[in-house]
């Protein structure tokens, strides 16, 4: 490749007596970029093609019939130090999934630098020969996922949860700019508290903890782009049976009714039990685009476009405000009559652990409610978000003193005796908060250990209305199914009925030295894969798509015409 690259070169390198000399001054950048990018690399700087000089190549003139030299050596000396050469760009494909990519330099040797760069140490040059990865820089990424990917595992379901088995996988990095100079090993453990600082020491010593896939000490101190790569048993975190049913489909986008307990994509502890992954292996709706999000624990409407074109445009309507949303939740208390807005700004406390608080340093947003039911010492309330702000609905909700019911993070003792309504969170710092919440809401506290025993995955919920002349209870139904079906009947463009596969231990892997493989968690309660959020409705421009609403919400008791 930099054999036709070097030839095409030549081609536009000008004469010094050439009679179009001085409209190549203008216009010897544009075509050097243009060159460049036949050959995937990336652009050259303009300041570093102006000192090329006609002295340092001899020239060729096509016009005049000048014979051809080699130009090798002179254009590496003279921008080779800064031509960025994307190894990987004609042979792969690029994965949201975290994979990172690595170009290599064309470097000068130090005694070509100038005076002035002479002191820069030769260690820090990046060396030709190291780092290749599998894909392209993340700005440059498809959001193709290969087959060897969704292959790493399978699931198995039992107790009315799906689990994967457990499996190896490489997670990569580059070294961020906070961690230059410090040793590997407590970079580790302060970053990555997953595990103790025992088992990163025993990755480092074993080789599966690597800088530029090297075997480093644990004393090693990181530098700027170095890659780190660690190999890791992963054990991912269970989430509920219910199946994605299939709201819509056509060959531009896919809507589904996400059941609550599963990420939208890949984060944290979840990858094969998350939603684009299950819809790819159980479904074969691969390769499909992320347009919005929905929060774990919420469950609703969510789309996914088929093509890129599609995707951009829905986008394009959601960042416009042209999409209306609505929501249904369940909180505490009874909210207010009429329609009540709410237009409290919204700041990220955290965007490592994703806490939000009302606070007048925040974003603009708005959002109104509306009571449409009630139940017990419940509301039912729809909610029609106006921005997009993170944990908006659960926000303003907190704010406005009904948090949802079964909010694990809003609606909790850590916000001050009041949980946070009126903007009151006990005068704590935001640097308190977070410890706080840290300590109380582990990543994962519900995986406590416990050895044998089975807890219940669902518990009947009364639902009542209150009668407004006798304030007595009229109706009680389920909130939730209490047994989950044998089999999971989701809809898709092949009729595919995904099959329900017990425990299989021949599936399974073990590590010796993996800690998780060591422990006995408990399977998370139905109180922990549940909040009372749905998004029902979504309305575009010349579409709108809705589901069904869920058991939690009563739905025979709302009245929909004041709706």
């Amino acid at each position: 490749m930099f054999m036709k690259f070097f030839r095409q070169l030549k081609y536009i390198i000008p004469s010094e007596n050439s009679c179009y000399n001085r409209w190549c001054q203008h216009n010897l950048f544009k075509r050097y970029n243009k060159l460049l990018k036949q050959f995937g690399l990336f652009q050259v700087p303009p300041r570093l093609l102006r000192t090329i000089k006609s002295k340092s190549v001899q020239h060729v003139n096509l016009q005049q019939g000048d014979k051809t030299v080699n130009i090798e050596g002179a254009v590496t000396s003279t921008i080779g130090d800064s031509v960025m050469i994307d190894q990987e760009a004609q042979s792969h494909e690029s994965a949201p999934d975290g994979d990172l990519q690595v170009s290599t330099t064309v470097q000068k040797d130090a005694s070509q630098l100038p005076e002035k760069r002479k002191t820069i140490e030769t260690d820090k040059l990046v060396d030709a020969k190291k780092v290749k990865l599998e894909t392209k820089s993340p700005k440059n990424k498809k959001p193709n996922l290969t087959d060897e990917k969704y292959d790493e595992t399978s699931y198995y379901f039992e107790n009315g949860l799906r689990k994967v088995y457990p499996y190896f996988f490489t997670f990569t990095t580059f070294t961020k700019g906070r961690w230059v100079g410090e040793k590997i090993l407590d970079v580790f453990a302060r970053e990555f508290r997953a595990h103790p600082a025992e088992e990163y020491q025993r990755s480092i010593e074993t080789g599966k903890l690597t800088v530029n896939y090297e075997k480093v000490p644990s004393d090693y101190r990181l530098k700027h782009n170095d890659l780190l790569s660690n190999v890791v048993h992963r054990h991912e975190v269970p989430v509920s049976l219910q199946s994605i049913a299939i709201v819509h489909m056509d060959e531009d986008i896919v809507v589904v009714n996400k059941p609550a307990s599963i990420p939208v994509h890949p984060c944290g502890r979840y990858r094969h039990n998350t939603v684009v992954f299950i819809l790819a292996k159980s479904h074969n709706l691969k390769n499909l685009r992320t347009i919005h999000r929905l929060d774990r624990l919420t469950s609703g409407l969510l789309i996914f476009g088929r093509t890129s074109t599609k995707a951009r445009e829905l986008e394009q309507q959601i960042r416009n405000r042209q999409v209306q949303k609505e929501y249904v939740c369940r909180v505490e208390g009874r909210f207010p009559d009429g329609i009540i807005e709410c237009n409290e700004p919204i700041q990220v406390v955290s965007y490592k652990i994703g806490v939000c608080r009302v606070s007048p340093n925040g974003k603009d947003c708005k959002t109104t409610f509306q009571r449409i039911s009630e139940v017990g010492d419940c509301s039912i309330v729809l909610c029609k978000p106006l921005t997009g702000r993170m944990h908006q609905i659960r926000v303003h909700l907190q704010y406005l003193g009904y948090p949802i019911v079964n909010d694990p993070l809003y609606n909790h003792e850590v916000f001050g005796p009041l949980k946070g309504r009126g903007g009151d969170i006990g005068g704590k710092s935001d640097d308190q908060l977070i410890n706080n919440l840290i300590k109380i809401h582990n990543a994962e506290n519900w995986l406590g250990m416990e050895e044998g025993g089975i807890l219940p995955i669902a518990n009947p919920i009364k639902c009542e209305v209150k009668n407004s002349r006798e304030n007595e209870s009229l109706t009680e139904i389920e909130a939730q199914q209490t047994k989950l079906k044998s089999t999971v009947d989701s809809i898709t463009d092949v009729g595919h009925e995904e099959p329900i596969d017990p425990f299989d231990p021949t599936k399974t892997t073990f590590d010796p030295f993996c800690h998780e493989c060591k422990v006995n968690y408990r399977d998370p309660n139905a109180k922990d894969l549940i909040m009372y959020l749905h998004a029902w409705k979504y309305k575009g421009v010349d579409w709108d798509y809705k589901t069904e609403l869920p058991n939690w919400a009563c739905k025979e008791l709302i009245d929909y015409d004041t709706l």
